[in-house]
């Protein structure tokens, strides 16, 4: 086996939590303790390799070279927009494939957005990442590898995470849970939960799975249509999951969680962005704890939707706040990039002589 192909087939200990390294180095005849070292190495100082890993011996570091690697993920592409504030990611994994995440400054704090899987499919027909469809689920330790390489490459600390790049989060489920308790565990980076933000397109089992874990994170539903006639001309997905199941399991998620729930709504010309939306939408948010995120549309090539005029977009805000709803317009960062998701490596992809696949849900 070449030295490629060993390095490929070796399991990264970036998708280990500590209670599972503490238990792989007592399978291997180590204390304990080691496990707790080992896990502050890899996700507390974001360690590179076993070589800086000092406080164990050498013949631990040899013996675990020789199984396990501390791969990530490696900056193919890099893009900056001119204010400064964003930055646009393309990572490789180490089997090749590529991914996004996007990086915001605010004065609050930086903001990383990161991929949960590598394409989409979802199909949702305003969106690059879906063009080529799913290629594959991200593990845990690559999902934090997005937020440690940004982290590394800035020499700035993240203080928010949004699971809302390349893929839909909770259909890789067990990965994300996993990935949420290593990034906030106190050894670790030790993010509060609640600077956690995970999306989706409404998966209501999952949902509902989710609320069961009595994590404080947001959640944030990509809605973009006030109706299922809409939402399943837009949204593939929306012929399985009804509008009216989806708001029910919000209603159960913020009983369980008490944590408000965030509507992302894509506004699209001609398509969502009518008055008579706008008053639809506002009616089915009524008795829930929820906020809109209105979202002028970063367009797409390949794609036919193209983003609403600003004044219909301020009238729609206006309508919502009218009915009392909690609204905002979102802050456009990088619209000198390829910030809409999946741009960059739709871009990657067309160089590389990939075409888009048929989307199978």
């Amino acid at each position: 086996m070449d030295k490629g192909k060993k390095a490929l087939s070796k399991q990264s200990l970036r998708d280990y939590s500590r209670e599972e390294l503490i238990g792989l180095m007592s399978e291997m005849g180590e204390k304990p303790f080691r496990g707790r070292q080992l896990f502050e190495w890899i996700h507390g100082r974001q360690a590179g390799g076993f070589e800086e890993m000092t406080n164990l011996s050498l013949a631990l570091r040899d013996r675990l070279e020789e199984r396990f690697s501390v791969a990530g993920v490696t900056v193919e592409e890099k893009q900056v927009s001119a204010a400064g504030d964003t930055a646009k990611y393309l990572f490789s994994l180490p089997d090749g494939h590529v991914i996004e995440s996007v990086w915001m400054k605010y004065r609050h704090g930086n903001s990383v957005c990161i991929s949960s899987q590598a394409g989409c499919r979802m199909g949702c027909q305003f969106c690059a990442s879906t063009l080529t469809g799913l290629e594959r689920n991200l593990t845990a330790g690559e999902m934090l590898s997005q937020v440690y390489e940004i982290q590394k490459e800035t020499g700035e600390r993240v203080s928010n995470v949004i699971v809302m790049g390349m893929g839909e989060p909770l259909d890789n489920y067990d990965n994300l849970v996993k990935f949420i308790r290593i990034l906030s565990d106190e050894k670790g980076l030790g993010m509060s939960q609640r600077s956690i933000t995970v999306s989706t397109c409404g998966l209501t089992e999952q949902m509902r799975r989710l609320m069961k874990e009595r994590l404080p994170i947001t959640l944030a539903v990509s809605l973009h249509a006030p109706n299922d006639e809409i939402r399943r001309k837009i949204m593939p997905v929306a012929k399985k999951y009804p509008i009216e199941d989806i708001f029910q399991a919000c209603r159960e998620y913020f009983e369980a969680t008490g944590r408000r729930i965030t509507f992302e709504y894509s506004m699209i010309r001609g398509v969502n962005d009518r008055t008579e939306h706008a008053r639809e939408l506002a009616e089915r948010c009524k008795g829930l704890n929820c906020h809109i995120n209105l979202i002028p549309l970063n367009e797409v090539k390949e794609r036919d939707c193209l983003r609403s005029r600003a004044p219909d977009i301020e009238d729609f805000k206006l309508v919502l706040e009218k009915y009392g709803r909690n609204v905002t317009i979102r802050r456009e960062m990088g619209s000198d990039i390829d910030a809409a998701c999946g741009q960059l490596r739709r871009k990657f992809l067309n160089r590389a002589g990939k075409k888009p696949e048929e989307v199978k849900l």
